[in-house]
């Protein structure tokens, strides 16, 4: 198959800036990419000028498309871009494509399909509730008017998780039953069953991550008798650092808390598959890779329900996803640590890209929606 994925934003930014791009092979979009091109079909990923990497990069194992913004102070590349050029782009040239994967139903790019091809678009959903921008108006314009005026028309949407299914569903008959997540390269994440006494949070030192959170539960938890040799290692980088390095400097946790900064794949999964559970408590975030990433690796996810991935966690017994979890949370994890990670290392072949990959195309095959 001749696959054309189109993915306007490939890594989320902070506010309207987009931060500075060094390489997209560490982004999902390309990983997803990768699962396909292995999988056999040759592939196209259409993405926005602004991701650029500031550098020449070299070695895709696919064709990579940047395609200029127009009007950018009005359509934010970061938000919503427009680029006409994709448009024209896609007119010219989307008889050669089998098939068309658009990253969400929330973009012109994804419009723009459903005027050109909509009978081999594919929409792989991710956003489960309207966006915030503006009290939700353009989205819940977008969803109301544009989708059942035009983008109805493709042939099907693939949400990425039960919560983007619901949400969704209320716009969209042809949504698919089954939901694919985000595929992971395993082999670039080995898993362990071997388990230090140690969490692990892999995320950006930012306020939304809410890692202070995470901090107070596991000061409490190290203040329970048998638990108190446990650590807690933080991973990333970000203007919160500062403060959370005040925190546990006053809650005396300097020998418990350990900041790691920012560490390469290879170094991030040695730390994440000796652990005994990644823990999550975001104030925002909806797909976190660091997710299935973890799973992949052999370790439990404890983490609250805002992550899309929290229900299949709980369904396949992958760790605990519950709301204001706690220190009696961690301890269950770490008691029955052997039970969690023998059901994510049978749980991992379900997460590769080249499974994801396979999924998505086999849905778009046989879907059948009745008029």
């Amino acid at each position: 198959m001749k696959i054309l994925i189109v993915s306007p934003i490939l890594i989320s930014s902070e506010g309207c800036i987009i931060p500075e791009i060094t390489t997209i092979k560490e982004t999902m979009m390309y990983t997803m990419c990768m699962g396909f091109v292995e999988n056999g079909h040759q592939v196209t990923l259409a993405t926005a000028y602004e991701y650029q990497p500031v550098s020449e990069e070299t070695g895709y194992v696919c064709e990579v498309l940047f395609f200029k913004s127009n009007l950018p102070r009005v359509f934010r590349p970061s938000v919503l871009q427009l680029s006409f050029s994709f448009y024209k782009y896609l007119r010219s040239n989307h008889h050669h494509f089998d098939l068309v994967v658009m990253s969400e139903t929330f973009t012109i790019h994804t419009w723009f399909a459903s005027i050109v091809c909509p009978s081999k678009t594919v929409i792989w959903q991710e956003m489960a509730f309207h966006q915030r921008k503006f009290k939700k108006i353009p989205s819940k314009l977008w969803h109301r008017v544009i989708v059942p005026l035009f983008i109805r028309r493709v042939k099907c949407v693939i949400p990425r998780s039960d919560k983007a299914r619901s949400f969704i569903g209320k716009y969209f008959k042809n949504v698919s039953v089954e939901s694919v997540d985000h595929g992971i390269n395993i082999e670039t994440f080995a898993y362990s069953r071997e388990k230090r006494r140690q969490f692990i949070c892999t995320s950006r030192l930012v306020y939304l991550k809410n890692v202070e959170g995470i901090i107070g539960t596991f000061n409490r938890l190290i203040k329970i008798k048998g638990y108190e040799d446990c650590q807690l290692l933080l991973a990333g980088k970000g203007n919160y650092r500062e403060f959370l390095e005040q925190l546990v400097k006053q809650l005396n946790l300097e020998e418990h808390v350990l900041f790691l900064g920012f560490l390469t794949h290879k170094d991030l999964n040695n730390k994440i598959k000796e652990s005994l559970a990644l823990l999550v408590n975001t104030r925002m975030d909806l797909n976190m890779v660091s997710i299935p990433e973890a799973i992949v690796s052999g370790t439990p996810i404890v983490t609250n329900m805002l992550p899309i991935s929290s229900g299949y966690i709980n369904r396949e017994k992958l760790g605990i996803a519950k709301d204001n979890w706690n220190e009696f949370d961690l301890i269950d994890i770490i008691e029955n640590n052997h039970i969690y990670v023998g059901n994510c290392i049978n749980y991992r072949e379900k997460l590769t890209n080249r499974y994801c990959a396979a999924r998505i195309v086999e849905i778009f095959s046989h879907f059948y929606f009745p008029l």
